[in-house]
């Protein structure tokens, strides 16, 4: 198939763009050209994205991009809704126009955290304007378009020195920068994704006729400290990296945005169909540190 991903240039695009185009034939758009195989398109914009998604006439269209950090989100909240809510309104329009599927990537944090565990149906309850505008994507997704994927992911991990910017690639920063302390929150719960094991999963969802929302995460729920211990213990660094445990209000001030206190979900629909093929997050992180991006 022809597959037209938009906003593809951070760590799960280029996981995407790679595990597609081993099958698919894909045509890879971001804001900033920063790889070869980048082309330049401002999804925002609608009558560029129409532009563009119209000189491929792609069979899926695959919205990928958003703004991700949660605190300029509260910062700039007209940009973060322009981006993550009012783009994805073009992408429903474009979808329509061209009678096709649309892929809608989502996000664990939709949830409000005061469940243990989330499956695909719990209701969501967004806690700031990251969540919300995210959220309400999902609902346009919903109501808009017929055939369309709504793949919630996790803990995101992956691209490695060069785009990881979530909790492992920040770990692994402190560590090569030479701390021997780390503060770990212990009060935050979720579920690791592996931007890899995701797109391997949504390539087999998209060859399906299983339209809806999905988690797609990796397995076994864990914690922010459970995850730093085990990236600890993977590289082998016991021995002289200690970790101190640390609750949320440590870092309020770096980090003030609206978090729940738990993300994590249960791929219970893809466990349902038979197509749940995410690895637990100990093997996935393993897969992870020992690629060659580090």
């Amino acid at each position: 198939m022809k597959l037209y991903l938009a906003g593809s240039g951070g760590m799960l695009g280029t996981a995407l763009a790679t595990t597609l185009g081993e099958t698919h034939e894909v045509f890879c758009t971001d804001l900033a050209v920063t790889e070869p195989w980048l082309h330049a398109c401002d999804f925002r914009d609608f009558e560029a994205y129409k532009a563009s998604v119209m000189g491929f006439r792609p069979d899926i269209l695959l919205h990928v991009g958003a703004h991700t950090d949660l605190e300029y989100c509260e910062r700039e909240p007209a940009d973060a809704y322009r981006t993550n809510t009012l783009a994805v309104e073009h992408a429903a329009t474009l979808a329509n126009s061209l009678r096709i599927p649309l892929v809608y990537i989502s996000t664990a944090g939709v949830f409000d955290g005061d469940k243990a565990l989330y499956d695909d149906w719990d209701q969501p309850n967004p806690l700031g304007v990251y969540a919300r505008s995210k959220y309400i994507g999902e609902t346009i997704v919903q109501t808009r378009v017929d055939r369309h994927f709504i793949c919630r992911a996790g803990w995101m991990m992956g691209g490695g020195k060069k785009k990881d910017k979530k909790f492992v690639g920040k770990i692994l920063g402190q560590i090569r920068a030479g701390n021997k302390v780390l503060k770990i929150v212990d009060d935050k719960f979720g579920t690791p994704t592996y931007t890899f094991d995701f797109a391997e999963n949504l390539r087999v969802l998209i060859g399906t006729e299983f339209y809806g929302l999905y988690n797609m995460v990796c397995e076994g729920e864990t914690s922010r400290l459970e995850v730093a211990e085990e990236i600890v213990r993977l590289l082998r660094r016991n021995g002289d990296i200690a970790i101190e445990p640390v609750g949320s209000s440590y870092f309020a001030v770096d980090y003030s945005a609206p978090r729940p206190s738990s993300e994590r979900l249960v791929n219970t629909k893809l466990d349902l169909r038979g197509i749940n093929h995410m690895r637990h997050w100990k093997q996935a992180l393993d897969a992870y540190l020992s690629s060659d991006v580090w």
